[in-house]
């Protein structure tokens, strides 16, 4: 089976794509393909799911976090710092915009998520205060606070279709 191919506004690409994901209309369980690796995503039952397999905003959560701890300990690595280990626990909320002091957006709601990272090892002050800096300079953490463009194509139809 061919895998699709990502397209561009103006042509179709030849790079096949990233992520491949499939589902049927009869529920929410989605395969999912990333190079070698297969997962799955589902919804919880409280949505209608099945609860086989985290929920897309777990993923969303699973990419930042494990940018972030990647990131700080590829820092660390480098200057060679004691840092032992990086738990980096996340959660997802909707708040209103109005009850966020430090958004530039007013009126809605917002999405939020709320990081904690725990950094192990003997480290100074000055150390873990630079690593918390770093933590926020993930390619991850930058994507999602950037302006992102997604387009949206439908795929040519298979035969048979």
């Amino acid at each position: 089976m061919a895998i699709p191919t990502a397209a561009t506004s103006d042509q179709a690409n030849t790079k096949p794509a990233d992520v491949v994901v499939r589902g049927n209309a009869s529920g929410f369980l989605q395969e999912v393909v990333s190079g070698a690796h297969h997962l799955q995503a589902d919804e919880p039952v409280s949505a209608g799911g099945s609860d086989a397999a985290p929920d897309p905003y777990d993923y969303l959560l699973v990419a930042l976090g494990v940018c972030t701890s990647m990131t700080v300990g590829l820092y660390a690595r480098r200057k060679q710092w004691p840092l032992e280990n990086i738990t980096v626990s996340l959660r997802h909320s909707r708040i209103h915009a109005k009850d966020c002091e430090e958004c530039e957006t007013k009126e809605g709601m917002l999405d939020r998520i709320e990081t904690e990272i725990e950094l192990t090892g003997s480290l100074s002050s000055e150390q873990r205060a630079k690593l918390m800096e770093i933590a926020a300079k993930c390619p991850v953490h930058r994507t999602l606070k950037s302006e992102i463009n997604i387009q949206l194509h439908a795929a040519e139809k298979s035969p048979g279709s």
